[in-house]
């Protein structure tokens, strides 16, 4: 579970650094987005419901701890599926 948590963290980590180095006038809505996303991954809400996904997916054997980040990102945000 501690490192499920780490692979979260991990990701806003990697987020932050990418919204410093939004500066031009016309990255600033993404920068705004992005921002959005992190308060949103940050939240009590999104963090109990990914303990809830990680819970349904060690139940089903169908995916590793690593992945679910990605994973739920992918779902909520309607990443194309391979």
């Amino acid at each position: 579970l501690l490192l499920f948590f780490l692979d979260t963290d991990r990701a806003l980590v990697l987020l932050e650094e990418y919204c410093k180095k939004l500066r031009k006038p016309e990255e600033q809505q993404l920068k705004k987005a992005i921002r959005k996303v992190m308060g949103i991954f940050k939240s009590s809400l999104f963090q109990a419901l990914l303990g809830s996904f990680k819970k349904k997916a060690t139940r089903h054997g169908t995916t590793s701890h690593t992945s679910l980040p990605v994973a739920l990102a992918c779902d909520v945000l309607g990443c194309p599926k391979d």
